[in-house]
């Protein structure tokens, strides 16, 4: 069973995202109660003693430990007891039945002739079994029920993995969204002042008045680029909450390091057998080959040690006279018994031949599941390698990008007020720059996203958050 861990990129989740939410924050922190803020390893670790994904394999764990032990209980022996009173007639016949459901046996002699009459008639008793030895058939069954467990306990892992892995990449899209609305927050500002400059040309006649449309037009483009930064971002504070199993509740977020470069040092390599998928797979073709241990010990005499105590009372008398009152209710005649009982199923060996095969299939289908497990989740620890190592690259190259950016925007609105550049010049500057301060921003997320996707391939969050708790207690 393969699973997915690759985290998406937040700046294209962003680029993707439509509107869903309405009104304002402080409208949807009165609506729902307290604002609960976390920062990325409390946020993962909040949706993991919390979601109810994760309290629902914890249960199913629970159930399959009680499956061990109910199979446990197979050692121990057996005794029933019942009781019975009944009112019936005591006409009896020779002759032979099959067993059946139907038809109710009668013991006693046959009588000459037939009566409506009834009697009463009682019987009680204890039956206690017990089978001493088995030729390991119920250890086979408690071990095919303790790797069942482990098959269990590991999907849990899985959903564990899920869980974390959803936390961290709704937490980092959140906060990817709030540096974009920082950004287009920035961009209406620059615009809003050079748009009052241009005005205070035109007025002047210093320029044309096409340049204070184009200016009116750029303004409202930004902030139309803010309301929807803006959408995004209280979309994304919903998946949060979401994924925090608090859904309706409202989150924020403290960023930490995670707005700075993390250590260069990548994070310890571990075998993708170790991987919560493979060991979930793994387990699975442990536990079909302890189905067929469980067969193989299926076709083997059964040998039950056997003793009972019962009495009996009737009304009816064997000269065909019948004892009248309460007479039968009572236990008049008692018996005991003690002994050995061997079964042997010689012909399951049919049907337990073909269960046989039926496994050794099952066995080779799992194994081959097994062998491509390996081999995805390889796949995706390459991937995730190359990833992180790219994304580390553009984030020393956008520090370069921004400055640029920063340098043409003021040299290109000089030039503009001097007379020299025209405002789409301007426009096209400005443009590059918000893109340059997202690119920038972005990219170091990324970084940490390429991380988190490492870690996630190798299938345990533990090292990463420890990563991030190391940045962000030892500051940028």
């Amino acid at each position: 069973m393969g699973t997915n861990f690759r985290f998406a990129l937040p700046f294209l989740l962003l680029s993707l995202a439509q509107p869903r939410l309405q009104g304002q924050t402080e409208t949807l922190q009165k609506s729902t109660g307290t604002v609960k803020t976390f920062t990325l390893d409390q946020a993962i670790n909040f949706a993991e003693a919390n979601y109810p994904a994760i309290r629902a394999a914890q249960e199913r764990i629970s159930a399959a430990r009680g499956g061990v032990t109910l199979a446990h209980t197979q050692y121990l022996p057996r005794a029933d007891a019942a009781w019975q009173s009944n009112r019936a007639t005591r006409n009896n016949i020779f002759g032979l039945t099959f067993p059946n459901s139907v038809l109710s046996p009668i013991s006693g002699p046959v009588l000459a002739t037939s009566s409506d009459p009834s009697v009463w008639g009682s019987a009680a008793g204890l039956l206690f079994s017990w089978e001493p030895f088995d030729f390991g058939y119920r250890r086979a069954m408690v071990d095919a029920a303790r790797l069942g467990q482990r098959v269990v306990a590991a999907e849990s892992g899985i959903t564990r993995l899920d869980v974390e892995v959803a936390a961290a990449n709704t937490f980092m899209t959140l906060l990817a969204a709030q540096q974009r609305v920082k950004a287009a927050a920035a961009d209406v500002e620059r615009r809003q002042v050079f748009s009052k400059s241009v005005h205070v040309l035109v007025d002047n006649q210093l320029r044309p008045g096409a340049d204070a449309s184009r200016a009116n037009a750029e303004l409202a483009r930004a902030r139309t680029e803010l309301i929807r930064a803006e959408q995004a971002q209280r979309v994304s504070r919903a998946r949060l909450s979401d994924a925090l199993g608090i859904a309706g509740t409202p989150v924020e977020i403290e960023a930490g390091g995670l707005l700075q470069l993390p250590p260069s040092d990548d994070l310890t390599a571990q075998p993708v057998s170790t991987h919560p998928v493979a060991v979930a797979e793994q387990a699975r073709v442990n536990e079909v080959r302890a189905r067929q241990q469980f067969l193989e010990r299926s076709y083997f005499p059964k040998f039950n040690f056997q003793s009972t105590i019962f009495g009996r009372g009737s009304g009816a008398n064997t000269d065909g006279t019948v004892a009248g009152g309460l007479n039968g209710l009572g236990l008049e005649r008692a018996n005991w018994a003690a002994g050995l009982t061997v079964t042997f199923p010689a012909f399951d060996f049919f049907s337990l031949r073909a269960r046989k095969e039926i496994e050794k299939s099952n066995e080779r289908a799992e194994s081959a599941r097994y062998d491509q497990t390996l081999q995805d989740l390889t796949g995706q620890l390459e991937e995730a390698r190359a990833a992180l190592e790219g994304a580390r690259r553009v984030a020393e190259n956008t520090p370069v990008e921004l400055q640029a950016a920063r340098d043409t925007e003021a040299q290109v609105r000089a030039r503009y007020q001097a007379g020299l550049a025209t405002l789409s010049d301007v426009a096209e500057a400005q443009s590059l720059l918000v893109q340059a301060e997202t690119d920038d921003a972005l990219a170091r997320l990324a970084v940490w996203n390429n991380l988190a996707e490492v870690a996630a391939a190798q299938g345990d969050l533990q090292p990463f958050i420890q990563l991030v708790q190391s940045k962000t207690q030892g500051g940028p």
